[in-house]
């Protein structure tokens, strides 16, 4: 297989340090890293295989050569320099929700949309999804293709994570304030996560519906192609370290029992069943952090309505919710490439 040219843009954030991780842990063809973060990163080193990188100043980068760049920084960045990159060659597969919408931009999600994929020439960029997106459209996928879906009325509990880095250095330091008895009031972020809900993620829009929540709207219609799905969800923000959590609602065309959902469940690719609520199995953020899979479980037809199937979702945002999927889209672009 080809050895790739890499560069990593914002590699010293939470997600660019998982991409590091996962490059190095599924055995990428890496042939050269360029580790990109800004000026405050100056003269810092990563390690990637045993050797250490210098990490270069991402405003005064030079994409050209590069194959691969995975941008792990925010919108407002990748606008900046994801064409740049493109311009000069290189297929950018960018984390951020800069391009999602864009019609001639691929939204992928492998297991669940990888035909999508064929048209990334057009721009050489590839977008990946929001993290609660990715997460929730794994079990959706197989009850769409066996059922269609007609509406999914959806409650995420996110970790403090996918605020970022110093989200969970708050979270942990309210903690370890209130254990004191010390003042647990919010710090830089701006929000007292530590046992406490916060019922808004993003701004909120014209709807009253938060960006986050339309987000798994659009996303989700886009992923699955198919405009006609309604879909509703409310956001909320948990004291929790890793692993966003989605309480789903499915109405489907035709009905599905809860052994048929297990069934399509168990036979889908990046999806694990953990189901016997009696015995106190089903998916927790604690024991599914740091794992690739996403677990579902507590399954059951929905007594309220008609042709509704009940499901719980948890994922690690930081993994398949950001960092792996892009890394498996690049697998995809690598074995295209073979």
């Amino acid at each position: 297989m080809k050895a790739f040219k890499v560069a990593i843009v914002g590699v010293t954030g939470a997600v660019g340090k998982e991409m590091l991780s996962i490059l190095e842990e599924r055995d990428f063809p890496v042939g050269m890293l360029l580790p990109l973060a800004s000026a405050r990163s100056r003269g810092k080193k990563v390690v990637f295989c045993g050797e250490e990188i210098p990490i270069q100043v991402l405003e005064e980068a030079n994409f050209s050569g590069l194959d691969i760049v995975l941008m792990s920084a925010g919108a407002g960045v990748s606008r900046g320099y994801a064409p740049k990159a493109a311009e000069e060659g290189c297929i950018v597969i960018d984390n951020s929700s800069a391009f999602r919408l864009e019609e001639d931009i691929p939204l992928i999600v492998p297991e669940v949309n990888p035909q999508a994929l064929s048209g990334y020439r057009r721009r050489n960029i590839i977008a990946n999804p929001n993290c609660t997106t990715i997460i929730s459209v794994l079990p959706l996928k197989p009850l769409h293709d066996y059922a269609k879906i007609h509406r999914v009325i959806a409650a995420s509990y996110q970790a403090v994570s996918g605020a970022g880095a110093q989200a969970m250095k708050d979270l942990e330091f309210q903690v370890k304030n209130y254990m004191e008895g010390k003042n647990i009031a919010a710090e830089s972020t701006g929000q007292s996560f530590a046992f406490n809900l916060i019922p808004r993620i993003d701004n909120v829009l014209d709807n009253m519906y938060t960006r986050e929540e339309m987000k798994l709207v659009w996303e989700t219609r886009k992923i699955l192609n198919d405009t006609s799905l309604r879909i509703t969800a409310t956001c909320v923000r948990v004291p929790v370290f890793r692993s966003h959590s989605v309480a789903m609602t499915v109405e489907t065309e035709k009905y599905v029992s809860r052994n048929k959902a297990l069934e399509l469940f168990e036979d889908f690719p990046g999806l694990e069943v953990q189901d016997d609520p009696v015995h106190g199995i089903y998916p927790m953020p604690l024991y599914t952090s740091g794992m690739d899979s996403c677990f579902v479980g507590r399954v059951r037809e929905d007594i309220s309505g008609h042709n509704s199937t009940n499901l719980w979702v948890v994922g690690d945002q930081l993994r398949k919710g950001a960092a792996l999927n892009a890394i498996q889209i690049a697998e995809l672009i690598a074995n295209e490439k073979k």
